[in-house]
Parts: C-alpha cells; structure tokens; sequence
C-alpha cells in the first residue's frame, strides 16, 4: 500500500501536467465547436465519428499548444499569468515536450484522416499557422491576432467537413462566425494582460494601447460576429440554416455582447475587458447550441 500511493500521486502530477500543457480547458471548448459543426450538417448522428471528431480535434490543439509553449518558454517565464507552466517550471523537459507534441500531432491526423482526408487537412493547416505563424508574429505585430484567428475559426467549420468531406458556403460561413469573433475575444484578454504581455513584448492590441481606438475595433467586430451569425436565417446559405426564433434569440445575447463592448469604450477599464471576454465565450457558446438545438426541434 506504500508504494502505490507514491505511484497515485506520481501520477496524478503527471496527469496535471499534461492538462496544463494542452490547456485541456482551451481543447475541450474547441473539441465542442467541432461537435457542433458536425451535429449541425448531419441528420443521422454517428457516435464513432464524433469520438474520432474528438479525440482526434483533442489531439491536433493540445499539440499546437505544447509547440507553442515550447517556442515561448523563455518568454513564458517573464509573465506572471505564465511562469508556472510546466515547461518554465521545468516539470516536463523541452524533450519530452516536443516528443509529445510530435506523437499528438501524428495521433491526431491519423485518427482525423479515418474520418477524410479534408478533415485531417484543415486540421494540418491549423496547427502550422498557429506553431509558425501566429506565434512568432506575437512579438513582432499586432497582425498576429488575425493570423491566429484562423486556426481558432476551423474548428466549427472542421465538424462541418468531417460529416461532408468537402469544403463549400455552409463551414465557410461557419468558419467565418468564429473568425470575427476572435478578435473582440482576444482583444478583450490582451487588454487586461496588457501589462503581462508587454514583460514577454508581445503586441497583441491593434492600436498598441488600451485605448478607444481598440475598443472600437472591439465594437466593430462584435457587430461583424453577430452580423454574420443572423446570416443563414436572412440569405441561402445551402443546408446552414436558422429560424427567426433562433435569429432573436442571436440578437439578444449580441445586444449583451455588444453592451459591454461600450462598457469598455466608455470606461476604458481592466475590469470591463475581463466582463466583455466572459461574455464573449458565453455569446459564442448559446450561439453554437441555439444552431444545434433550433435544428433539431
């Protein structure tokens, strides 16, 4: 008995090491976009493919997230938001992380690719942009913040795709509700880590401030999001569809969405970008369940 409670311990730390290193919060709020794309293009539910959806999704996140803090574990270090990560705390080795980015990254595209090779290909193209393109760019210039919008819009689209194995209006659509609404996400993180970030140099806000000009950006984008997420109920958009019941329902949570993106543009606060980024996830949640729910009633 002695000796299996270190093991359990033992493994128990692990175990909170690899959540951490995959930001297993961050993969499973993915893995439920690419489920509710998928349950939005099909009309007979496949358990199996949804697992492999899963699994698979699970995968290809948690290994763009060990890569990324594989490249920025010196930065990661400087911040205080950060600096206990496992790699700056030194609890899993450069190695070892890289190995386990490498077997989940393979893991991932060989259980997508059961599913078609589109899937496994969007899923390919998102971990590359997110590891060589967004990452570097964070130091460099605000630009970043589009380039990782595009990794973190395929998820949505990618259940889409693996149910249809092709490409077309309904996950472009998809793709492009979780683009827009990226931008006053991140946006609203980088304003109340503002300080956090500037330690590593990471440019992250638009204008470079926390100011009004960002905030209304933030604006901008939040009506773009909500614009884009009435769509299917006004224009035919091929089998993505809504009904106007499920349209109001869009517009109320984007008016409470949209409130507290003035909240920040009047009061120009930490506080209220920590309010609008909560809300943000909740806005982009009931949307994605008011889509799966409205078709099936």
């Amino acid at each position: 008995m002695a000796q299996v409670i270190p093991f359990v311990e033992h493994f128990k730390s692990r175990l909170n090491d690899f959540k951490a290193i995959t930001k297993m919060g961050l993969s499973i709020s993915v893995v439920f976009s690419c489920i509710s794309g998928y349950l939005l293009a099909t009309n007979n539910i496949n358990a199996g493919i949804i697992l492999l959806l899963s699994l698979g999704g699970y995968c290809m996140v948690g290994a763009s997230n060990i890569f990324n803090q594989i490249i920025e574990r010196n930065l990661d270090s400087l911040m205080e938001r950060t600096k206990s990560r496992p790699i700056p705390m030194k609890k899993i080795s450069v190695v070892n992380s890289f190995l386990m980015g490498v077997f989940l990254t393979l893991a991932g595209l060989v259980i997508l690719y059961n599913i078609n090779e589109i899937t496994a290909m969007f899923a390919a193209i998102s971990i590359f942009i997110y590891t060589s393109v967004y990452t570097p760019l964070k130091q460099i210039t605000p630009l970043s913040v589009f380039a990782g919008a595009i990794p973190g819009a395929i998820p949505f689209m990618l259940g889409w795709v693996a149910h249809t194995g092709e490409f077309g209006i309904e996950p472009g659509v998809l793709f492009m509700m979780q683009f827009f609404w990226q931008f006053p996400h991140f946006w609203a993180i980088a304003w109340f880590l503002d300080d956090d970030y500037r330690k590593a140099g990471f440019k992250m806000l638009p204008t470079g401030s926390r100011d009004k000009g960002t905030a209304l950006q933030i604006i901008a984008y939040i009506v773009w999001t909500i614009l884009v997420c009435i769509a299917p109920a006004i224009f035919n958009i091929g089998r993505l569809s809504i009904s106007n019941y499920a349209a109001v329902l869009i517009v109320i949570i984007g008016i409470v969405f949209l409130y507290y993106g003035f909240r920040l543009f009047k009061n120009l606060e930490t506080k209220e970008a920590r309010k609008l980024m909560l809300v943000s996830i909740l806005f982009l949640t009931s949307v994605q369940l008011i889509y799966v729910i409205d078709k099936f009633i």
